[in-house]
């Protein structure tokens, strides 16, 4: 394979497919106290789950050095590379993408493009493995680039909050609108494209279980459809037989644990869907 991918441990891709083919995945850092994590690698997102709801303050989290990004790129080097792309959450929501433009600007005889996902969790994910299978195929760095918008733009994120409690703690939402939030049984359901982030209000989890199901439903064919979860395997299920019709093969294509960097923000219980339209 002459082009790698790299990205960071926010795309969510299980290890055993990023291992298939070949990703490299750097891996981003939680603040707990006064000590820092890589994640996982030094924690598991299991641990961070169970401490999460006890947790005073709250987690914060960060994008690594530079250094840590050159020396993704210098194992691809190393490895055969002869092309670099490197595949990131939006510079909106994370400085990752911007910490990976810096560290691309230090190597130097190789191309290396950032590409900015526009998407978060298996969203980017999906874009990653789409760059992956292309670059497998032999496909150059400029060709890989010139595609990625058109997935991009065929890809979504939809899903619920079980509480804007931890939007609250990271000063995303106020104390009043988790305080209502909690009082009126209120699920905030949000959709993810291209880069933006937009909530609406649905009273109760299960409404807002078919709220998603609507959602992905108005998308037409699919491609792949997947399934994510911040610590709530059982709601996945859930989510999952509702949504059985809609799966291209009848499952899922997969069904993954979120990252803490997101769960931080999100906290347990959420739980949506990843769907990524079928190309016209």
């Amino acid at each position: 394979m002459a082009v790698r991918i790299v990205t960071d441990s926010t795309c969510d891709l299980p290890a055993e497919i990023t291992a298939e083919h070949g990703i490299i995945v750097v891996p981003t850092c939680i603040g707990i106290g006064d000590r820092s994590y890589l994640d996982g690698v030094e924690i598991t997102r299991e641990e961070f789950y169970d401490w999460l709801p006890t947790l005073s303050p709250a987690p914060t989290t960060a994008a690594p050095g530079i250094g840590v990004f050159l020396q993704a790129f210098e194992r691809a080097t190393s490895e055969g590379a002869t092309g670099i792309i490197a595949v990131h959450p939006p510079a909106e929501l994370s400085s990752l993408y911007s910490v990976a433009e810096l560290a691309a600007k230090e190597m130097h005889g190789l191309p290396i493009a950032v590409v900015d996902s526009r998407q978060v969790t298996l969203g980017m994910g999906s874009i990653v493995l789409a760059a992956a299978r292309m670059a497998e195929a032999g496909h150059t760095v400029d060709e890989i680039v010139a595609a990625l918008p058109g997935v991009i733009r065929r890809t979504y994120v939809f899903g619920v909050l079980d509480t804007l409690e931890y939007l609250r703690r990271g000063g995303r939402a106020s104390r009043l609108q988790s305080g209502f939030s909690a009082l009126l049984q209120i699920k905030p359901v949000f959709t993810v494209y291209d880069g933006q982030i937009t909530y609406e209000r649905v009273r109760t989890r299960s409404a807002a279980f078919a709220r998603l199901v609507m959602l992905v439903e108005a998308l037409g064919p699919l491609e792949a459809l997947s399934v994510a979860h911040t610590h709530a395997p059982e709601r996945a299920t859930t989510l999952t037989e509702m949504g059985r019709s809609l799966f291209p093969d009848g499952t899922p294509t997969m069904c993954v644990e979120v990252t803490p960097v997101l769960g931080v923000h999100f906290g347990p219980g959420a739980v949506g869907f990843l769907a990524v339209k079928r190309d016209a």
